[in-house]
């Protein structure tokens, strides 16, 4: 029979929903105001730069899944075609909020109010607080990745099962991690783009991971790891 207790990653994933549901709101006003392109004129744009920073980065999160399983090269291009067009949409030309801007646009909206500001590159960033969420959200998840990538690197050069480490809380840690990033860009930049193309990524991750356990060599041993630890939280 299987039994999971209440780890430390669910829990905290389960009360970090306490935030957007006590600013209900804000979240509201957030959404709004992205999805109807009356943001146009708050936001970062012709930043080429921060565009290539961003892109590099975030695409770093994909080679620890090398150490894993046979690269999927489709998968790979998918997230890929992700990163570039947000960070296109973020830094460089926001295509999907000029386009809804057109028929939206309204000039008496409420715009969320930033609650921190910073300086990088040259250029002033503004946060309201989805967007504060949402970059928790993000560190979040590629510490998780991170972590995961050193306990599974070394469990792989040992030819065993990993199964201590964040790999006790999770079957699939990395992959939690991929999918808290990408969910935490579709609240802090919530467009036609996120919400079309973050549904699909969470959907190929759980694919992919529910194929990783097909693929596991000793089934026996494996079968009782999953007896203790949830597939992803």
């Amino acid at each position: 029979m299987t039994s999971y207790r209440i780890r430390p990653i669910r829990f905290t994933l389960i009360a970090s929903l306490l935030i957007p549901a006590a600013h209900l709101d804000t979240f509201y006003d957030h959404f709004y105001a992205y999805l109807t392109g009356n943001v146009l004129n708050d936001i970062i744009r012709q930043h080429w730069d921060i565009v290539i920073v961003s892109i590099v980065i975030f695409l770093a999160c994909l080679i620890p899944l090398s150490f894993r399983r046979k690269a999927n090269w489709a998968e790979y291009g998918l997230v890929t075609a992700f990163f570039v067009s947000l960070f296109v949409e973020m830094y460089g030309i926001p295509f999907t909020i000029l386009l809804a801007q057109k028929w939206f646009y309204q000039s008496d909206i409420f715009h969320p109010k930033g609650i921190i500001d910073f300086h990088l590159l040259g250029t002033h960033f503004e946060m309201d607080l989805p967007m504060v969420y949402a970059a928790a959200l993000i560190i979040a998840g590629a510490l998780i990745i991170v972590v995961a990538w050193i306990t599974l690197y070394y469990g792989v050069k040992r030819n065993t099962l990993v199964t201590t480490g964040v790999y006790a809380t999770s079957r699939h840690p990395q992959y939690l991690g991929f999918i808290l990033i990408i969910t935490g860009w579709l609240i802090g930049w919530p467009t036609l783009l996120t919400i079309m193309l973050v549904p699909i990524l969470i959907y190929r991750y759980v694919r992919a991971a529910q194929q990783e356990e097909m693929e596991v060599p000793d089934r026996v041993a494996y079968q009782r790891y999953k007896e203790r630890v949830p597939f992803m939280i």
